[in-house]
């Protein structure tokens, strides 16, 4: 067996506890995922998972821009019951049962 290290780092708690969780769920702790990253980085040699930025982005001005709009938009249409809603909703999924 070769030799072992220790690694540590630090990491959010908050994100340490939710990704054990997920880990824990697929049967396996944090230490056992952590040496599963670093044999598949060593298989691919790079991160195994793509790491690239988008390329559609938007300032969180602009976000906000297009969400008032839209909100802008969305005052200017008639207000619309439940069973109307709920119609509509229907005539979509049988549609897509076609």
């Amino acid at each position: 067996m070769a030799e072992q290290v220790l690694i540590q780092f630090r990491a959010d708690k908050s994100l340490k506890q939710e990704v054990a969780e997920i880990y824990e769920t697929l049967g396996m702790d944090l230490p056992t995922a952590f040496r599963m990253f670093m044999a598949r980085s060593k298989m691919v040699k790079g991160l195994p998972f793509e790491a690239v930025l988008p390329e559609d982005t938007i300032t969180r001005a602009e976000a906000k821009r297009a969400f008032y709009e839209l909100r802008r938009q969305a005052a200017d249409l008639p207000e619309m019951s439940l069973e109307e809603i709920n119609g509509e909703i229907a005539a979509v999924r049988a549609e897509r049962k076609r």
